[in-house]
């Protein structure tokens, strides 16, 4: 792990109990007077700590050091995801985080399972163990948005993946971009025609690609 997520990073001292105080003391095998990073995620500060006492239950530190140390992507992304099944949206989301995703808002899509409830609790203790291993300075931000035609008017902005001649790879990157990503069976002839044609952009293979495979592609292509 780069860090420690705490959300008291910052106070002059801490005291670690339970997941915390097990990570340090029994994965990291860390010892009094070892220092260790700390963050809250609220900013881009990484907080240093020395480990003044601690035994097999808590563990206390103490602040030593504070400094700005963004770690985060070279642009901003915002991903509006067509729902999928949410065991194959936990699988992908420590690989976009990892790229840098600044956004991600889940949308309902005429070819969504209606059925599908997202558990952001979840979600968020998963980009936190993300963050913690890859050292994102930031917190990706995760939303639950309306239909497409809802996002699009809120998003003008937005590319759509879809098939097309005007390819990903093409396009003119900037700092902050938009994408709309179907689900299983794509974007319904419908939603299609919601979005300008000059505005649909394509991947360069002749291969069907899942949901989570073309979000994974687009991060990469956008981020890294």
């Amino acid at each position: 792990m780069q860090y420690l997520y705490h959300e008291h990073a910052g106070d002059a001292t801490l005291e670690l109990q339970g997941d915390a105080h097990h990570y340090i003391f029994k994965v990291r095998r860390h010892r009094v007077n070892d220092a260790i990073a700390l963050r809250d995620l609220k900013n881009d500060t990484i907080y240093m700590y020395r480990i003044v006492d601690m035994d097999k239950k808590q563990a206390h530190l103490a602040l030593t050091e504070e400094r700005n140390l963004p770690i985060k992507a070279k642009r901003d992304l915002h991903i509006g995801w067509c729902t999928i099944e949410p065991k194959n949206i936990e699988k992908v989301l420590p690989i976009l985080n990892e790229m840098g995703v600044a956004h991600i808002t889940f949308i309902h899509c005429d070819r969504s399972q209606q059925n599908f409830k997202i558990d952001f609790e979840r979600l968020e203790r998963i980009l936190l163990n993300s963050s913690q291993q890859c050292g994102r300075s930031d917190k990706m931000k995760l939303e639950l948005g309306g239909n497409l035609k809802e996002f699009l008017s809120s998003h003008p902005e937005a590319l759509m993946l879809n098939f097309s001649d005007k390819s990903l790879s093409d396009i003119d990157l900037a700092d902050n971009m938009t994408f709309v990503i179907g689900c299983e069976g794509g974007f319904s002839d419908k939603e299609v025609k919601l979005m300008p044609s000059d505005r649909i952009v394509g991947l360069d293979t002749p291969l069907i690609l899942r949901s989570e495979s073309a979000v994974c592609a687009v991060a990469s292509k956008m981020l890294v």
